[in-house]
């Protein structure tokens, strides 16, 4: 089960400065690093929960067909908010696309737009109603990324959804195994500076926090065909020890607090566009968990977060990354 009132609340203080990836001073914070928690696959929607939430990134390789946003929101359309990351976005309609694969059940409630990187939060006909606060921020890293279409940053929208504080933040981070240093800095850069002109040393801190996007994370320690064979024999799971992000977390780097469901799915990244299969370029890329979701509950005294689902969504051919899904439940403690 997934289920969270076993995390220790933390410390409920109102600081000057709110890091956006611990919701304290960073100065104060305490090493947790990432606590992996199992899914839970059975969803009772909208009888054991107050708000269910559906989670997608996807790095879209400048590519798109309709075909493909069908099956990345899914057919299962029992949530009722629906967040969705892109990055790498080609210069179609993608708000509208969007919309229209979502007409029947789901409207768009808000989006936000750093070039090549989109969030769009999609919710239930008259689920306006429910919106009390609606901000968005976006910030750029890096140089010249946006010129190719590779924009690195991060957009996101902090929204009070039926009472329940959150913050959205979808993200393109640094690429290549080298850089993880410049990875956690941007990812601490960005905590620092999203909602920064709202900042308000007196307001209630966010309850929950979802990160997502192509964080660039790789797998080190072990090269490319050792790697690709335990992964043929869907022993991938040994990766997750050398996976980056999860040993950066653990060094207190970065994600102080945070969950993320376990990696059962294989490595994202990289694959052979139009196909299912992992890089045969010159430079045959060690398999990575490049796309991830991570979320934060700031006080589970206050609301209990189960996650149903932690999945790759592999039938996705078009780019050389599989998009990841999530389903979050949460439920207010009464």
């Amino acid at each position: 089960m997934g289920n969270f009132n076993t995390i220790q609340a933390a410390k409920r203080r109102r600081w000057k400065s709110v890091d956006l990836m611990t919701n304290k001073n960073p100065t104060n914070a305490t090493h947790e690093g990432i606590k992996t928690v199992n899914a839970d696959n059975r969803c009772d929607f909208s009888t054991s929960s107050d708000l269910c939430i559906c989670i997608v990134t996807w790095n879209m390789n400048g590519k798109v067909s309709d075909g493909d946003l069908v099956e990345l929101v899914g057919r299962n359309r029992k949530f009722d908010l629906m967040v969705v990351g892109l990055q790498e976005v080609p210069r179609n309609n993608i708000s509208r696309l969007l919309q229209s694969v979502l007409l029947e059940t789901h409207v768009l409630l808000g989006k936000v737009i750093l070039q090549s990187l989109h969030l769009y939060v999609f919710g239930p006909t008259n689920s306006e109603l429910f919106i009390k606060e609606f901000k968005v921020d976006k910030h750029s890293v890096g140089g010249c990324g946006g010129i190719i279409g590779r924009k690195k940053g991060a957009v996101a929208m902090r929204i009070n959804y039926k009472g329940i504080r959150m913050v959205f933040i979808s993200c393109h981070l640094s690429a290549h195994a080298r850089n993880v240093d410049e990875r956690n800095s941007e990812c601490r850069h960005i905590s620092h500076s999203l909602f920064s002109k709202y900042r308000n040393p007196y307001s209630r801190p966010d309850q929950v926090t979802i990160w997502l996007g192509d964080l660039n994370y790789r797998i080190q320690g072990i090269k490319t065909f050792p790697a690709r064979n335990l992964i043929e024999k869907d022993l991938h799971k040994l990766l997750t020890g050398k996976d980056q992000l999860l040993q950066e977390a653990e060094r207190g780097q970065i994600f102080n607090g945070y969950c993320e469901g376990t990696l059962t799915f294989k490595p994202t990244y990289k694959y052979n566009v139009g196909s299912s299969n992992y890089d045969t370029s010159y430079k045959v890329r060690v398999p990575s968990w490049t796309d991830r979701i991570l979320f934060k509950i700031e006080d589970p005294k206050e609301i209990n977060a189960t996650l149903h689902c932690y999945e790759s969504v592999d039938d996705i051919h078009s780019s050389d990354h599989k998009p990841v899904r999530a389903h979050l439940c949460l439920k207010l403690s009464r």
